[in-house]
């Protein structure tokens, strides 16, 4: 199989090229920095047609993110990311019927289903709503975009659309990289969880999620890609403090955080968990470890 992998320099798309290699595939990666095999910025169309002008593919995989590094505390974070998947998916759909490719695979997060409370049931994939209105203009951006996203790829006349939902990301480039360098200069607080739990999900899975997803998705179909078993914010950052021999994630108030990071207490105070069945079944894809603690304690991120 071809594959035309945008976001292939990402922390989740080095995964993805690897354990497409893995399988056997072959991977061609699309994007504006150096490290890609076409370069395009996935805004322009003219650039993103002339990068694959002549190339021949079977599938393409999006999961293109402006994220840089950034630490997605603030709105402003999320607005690359939403340009994006608002506007350089129509792009990437028209390079894939450009190259012959018919199968199409999208890159999605929970958080489409909302940020807020949703109580204590994991969320299903065919039951409840993805892409609500957002509770406030700011949080209509990103929940919009995920929405369109999955709307163009999942929709894509002829062609075979899957989007996998994502839980939040831990794990190598995660983990190692951004959330244990935060923890030791202790700029990664915590707050009272009283029972909120959120879905993760280990980058390395996730990236097997995206192969099985190649050869097992069905048509039109979203996936949910997560642990067994949803896990507290801050929870989760005790573990790896433990694990990683770092100070422990301070408990401030949630009216502290709110003024300096409105797009990470509102993720932080949501309570999301994902039912992964239909993606065991139908994908044959299950996580690792049953829930981000075993896999920090395993050593996962190291």
């Amino acid at each position: 199989m071809r594959v035309l992998l945008a976001g292939g320099s990402g922390v989740l798309g080095q995964q993805i090229v690897a354990a497409l290699r893995a399988d056997g595939q072959e991977v061609a990666t699309l994007g504006r920095g150096a490290g890609n095999d076409l370069r395009a910025d996935l805004l322009d169309r003219d650039a993103v047609l002339r990068a694959v002008e002549g190339l021949r593919f079977d599938a393409v995989v999006h999961a293109a993110t402006g994220l840089s590094g950034k630490k997605l505390t603030r709105h402003a974070d999320m607005e690359p990311t939403d340009v994006l998947r608002r506007l350089g998916t129509p792009n990437l759909i028209e390079a894939a019927r450009a190259t012959g490719a018919r199968r199409l695979v999208a890159e999605s997060m929970m958080f489409g289903y909302g940020y807020g409370d949703h109580g204590d049931r994991p969320l299903v994939e065919d039951v409840d709503l993805f892409g609500p209105p957002g509770a406030s203009p700011e949080l209509e951006r990103h929940v919009g975009a995920m929405r369109v996203k999955e709307q163009l790829m999942l929709n894509a006349e002829g062609m075979e659309g899957v989007a996998l939902r994502f839980g939040l990301f831990y794990g190598p480039g995660v983990t190692d990289q951004l959330v244990v360098p935060m923890l030791r200069k202790r700029m990664l607080p915590g707050i009272a969880d009283h029972g909120r739990r959120l879905a993760w999900t280990a980058v390395p899975d996730a990236a097997r999620a995206v192969v099985a997803a190649l050869h097992h998705g069905r048509a039109g179909q979203a996936y949910n890609i997560a642990d067994d078993e949803a896990v507290g914010w801050t929870e989760h950052l005790r573990a790896i403090a433990s694990a990683y021999g770092t100070p422990q994630p301070m408990t401030v108030p949630l009216w502290l955080v709110r003024p300096l990071a409105p797009l990470g207490s509102v993720a932080m105070t949501t309570n999301l968990r994902l039912d992964n069945g239909k993606a065991r079944t139908e994908l044959g894809w299950k996580p690792t470890h049953r829930d981000c603690l075993a896999s920090v304690r395993a050593g996962l991120g190291r």
